[in-house]
């Protein structure tokens, strides 16, 4: 895992060498073990890599890597879990390798395969490839978004980084905001791929490459999220093709040349991991986990018993309102872009690289993939409800004005823009998924940033063929919209903060390609059944607890000790700051943009 970046122009850049040595300084968390720059003989092109040694932990994993005749140069973050048998075709063909990484195998496979080796890789990964002798720059980032890549470029100039303060200090871009990152941050507390808060640097959306030559662009998508392909299976069928997927992506995401932990949260998802460990790893087993002295959010204790259960070195690591108002400062200054999450994964990750660990698992996507969140029940609800309200002329408009006029509560001025548009599943998925509804998202672009100008949300809208079910679109919502936009871009920010890479096995694509085969309504059966009931390992006291997910008492914290830090908003008078997250969306933006003008 590790901090990439790259300037590419079509003519000789002026100070090549120190844009570089800036871009990499904003790197440098992300890779403690080793720091790269390449620059081409005409000065036209400038690799930059920071590492985190996870694979071959010798010098032969120095990057920027090259091509033996030195025409190609790649910089890459991440891992392909399948490069053995990868390399090992390779050498069949007569290939010949002098480390052991991945990186010189995704290397050769470009050279050999171009844009098509994509196909061939399972991993996260974002890299760049230079192609010296035909001054090109081939960009891709991993089918499911779990590795960020950011870019921006002009007629003559690309800027590409790991995270989007690197792309900045390039200095080509200028520190300008963008109304449709800031209007989709407002709507849903994280700022929607492709858009940043920054005009001009977008986020190369996942399962996508970009190649650029001489000022052009060339992007495509290889790869994207498809329900439409189940299967007719018997419920014990798809039992046992979901739990051979499982251990078999957990067995790739253990391949490391340094001990791999888990964060273990107490919730099924953690909990499976780390059952299914059990099966495939034998020694020790690193879990962490956070507790707090708040007990209605606390879940120490449930961790605790898991790690007891299944005999691993657990630690804790207590948090209290005092003690994380401590760690709050350097959260701040970690913030790549902002939003409701990261705190909780900065904390965890913290004390996971206080005890030395290097690599950790996540459950992150469980939830998204078996049904585990409140919209696998309430959007398709919502959208019948309003179908219903449809057939009787004008009823349905009068209601939504009423309720985006009048409505008390946040949740009902979000629901009066659902009804106020077309009954499609992103609407619906929005309302539920929301924080500021439409107009008070239109509002806090005006009263915060007069200067920009107003735009409308159409962007960011996702629509499905009538041939993906219902259940599936919510799905496909929830990992494309708040898994990717969130949980895994604050996910991998927060942890490389401490030099930590964060694998995700329940986010893999050959887990998902498999899983898709499984129809819906066993999929999704409610409480995760499916999961469960594929994870046998798992104790009946994990599996009849009622799901309570995982979450910090903020509301109590930022009633008392952090109370100052979200008193000095600036918002419109009839802009309701219920919930926390609301001044905690404002407040996170208010401070990194404040910040940002002052590096």
């Amino acid at each position: 895992m590790c901090g990439i970046s790259g300037v590419i122009s079509t003519q000789q850049i002026a100070g090549l060498r120190s844009i570089a040595q800036n871009i990499q300084k904003k790197l440098d968390h992300r890779g403690p073990d080793d720091r790269g720059i390449y620059f081409s003989p005409t000065q036209q092109a400038s690799l930059i890599h920071t590492r985190l040694s996870i694979l071959d932990l010798t010098s032969a994993g120095h990057q920027p890597m090259s091509s033996a005749d030195g025409r190609y140069w790649i910089t890459f973050n991440g891992e392909i879990y399948n490069f053995q048998v990868l390399r090992t075709e390779l050498q069949r063909q007569g290939e010949v390798f002098t480390s052991q990484t991945d990186t010189e195998v995704l290397l050769r496979l470009y050279q050999l395969e171009g844009h098509h080796c994509l196909d061939r890789l399972r991993g996260m990964y974002a890299f760049a490839i230079w192609d010296e002798q035909e001054k090109r720059c081939f960009l891709a980032r991993d089918p499911l978004g779990i590795k960020p890549l950011y870019y921006w470029h002009s007629s003559e100039t690309l800027v590409f980084a790991s995270e989007l303060r690197a792309v900045l200090a390039s200095k080509f871009p200028e520190k300008r905001l963008s109304s449709q990152g800031l209007l989709g941050y407002f709507l849903t507390g994280s700022v929607p791929e492709p858009h940043t808060l920054i005009e001009g640097i977008h986020c190369l959306p996942a399962g996508q490459w970009l190649s650029w030559q001489s000022g052009h662009l060339t992007q495509q998508q290889y790869w994207q999220i498809d329900f439409q392909s189940p299967q007719n299976l018997t419920h014990q069928e798809a039992i046992r093709i979901t739990r051979e997927a499982l251990l078999d992506s957990l067995k790739h995401h253990f391949v490391s040349d340094v001990p791999v932990g888990i964060f273990l949260s107490g919730g099924i998802d953690s909990s499976s991991l780390v059952a299914l460990s059990r099966q495939i790893q034998s020694g020790s087993l690193k879990t962490y986990s956070i507790a707090f002295e708040e007990q209605e959010w606390n879940e120490g204790d449930i961790a605790r018993q898991i790690a007891q259960h299944f005999d691993t070195e657990h630690t804790e690591y207590k948090i209290t309102a005092t003690t994380g108002r401590s760690l709050f400062p350097e959260f701040l200054k970690t913030i790549d872009q902002p939003s409701i999450d990261g705190f909780n994964t900065f904390c965890v990750s913290k004390i996971a690289h206080e005890c030395g660990s290097k690599v950790v698992l996540s459950g992150v996507g469980g939830d998204e993939l078996f049904g585990g969140y409140g919209s696998f029940r309430t959007v398709p609800k919502l959208v019948r409800w309003s179908q219903r309200l449809a057939r009787i002329p004008g009823l349905k408009q009068g209601i939504a004005r009423g309720l985006t006029a009048w409505g008390r509560s946040p949740k009902f001025r979000r629901l009066g823009d659902f009804l106020s548009q077309e009954s499609i599943t992103f609407q619906a998925y929005s309302s539920f998924r929301g924080i500021f509804s439409e107009a008070e998202s239109q509002q806090l672009l005006s009263c915060l940033f007069p200067d920009l100008p107003q735009v409308s949300n159409s962007s960011i809208v996702q629509s499905f063929g009538t041939s993906v079910a219902l259940p599936d679109q919510v799905s496909a919502l929830e990992l494309s919209c708040y898994m990717r936009n969130q949980l895994l871009r604050d996910s991998d920010v927060m942890s490389m903060r401490w030099g930590l890479e964060l694998r995700v096995p329940l986010v893999d694509r050959i887990l998902f390609e498999t899983l898709t085969s499984v129809p819906h309504s066993l999929r999704l059966m409610p409480g995760k059944k499916l999961l469960v009931q594929s994870v046998q390992e798992l104790p009946d006291w994990i599996t009849n607890r009622p799901k309570r997910g995982f979450f910090f008492p903020y509301k109590q914290w930022m009633a008392t000790e952090w109370k100052d830090y979200f008193t000095h908003l600036t918002v419109p008078p009839d802009i309701d700051l219920r919930p926390w997250y609301r001044p905690w969306s404002l407040f996170i933006l208010q401070h990194w943009w404040e910040n940002l003008n002052v590096d």
